[in-house]
């Protein structure tokens, strides 16, 4: 169905989004692959991660340490977990 525009500044807008959507579709296909001024073939923003260091660590002695090379190593420590539910109840005085 084919509408005739009465006002002409209504069918130059058409015509021109007929000839942009035309045109843009023209060079979706260019395939053509244009370099960056100033940025090298071979630069990456996200780079592969580096490989990983070797586990060569020994088992643990009887003291709870280990050699990872020429290094003895003992970890030590302790490890606390607070838990809590709801909120905080203000004191009764």
């Amino acid at each position: 169905m084919i509408r005739s525009f009465r006002n002409p500044l209504v069918a130059a807008a058409v015509a021109l989004a007929v000839a942009l959507i035309a045109s843009n579709t023209a060079f979706a296909d260019d395939g053509s692959t244009q370099k960056l001024p100033g940025v090298s073939g071979d630069y990456r923003i996200a780079k592969p991660a580096p490989q990983p260091e070797p586990d060569d660590a020994q088992p643990a002695d009887s003291n709870g340490t280990f050699k990872i090379g020429d290094t003895d190593v003992r970890i030590s420590g302790s490890i606390t977990i607070d838990m809590a539910t709801g909120g905080i109840r203000p004191p009764n005085h």
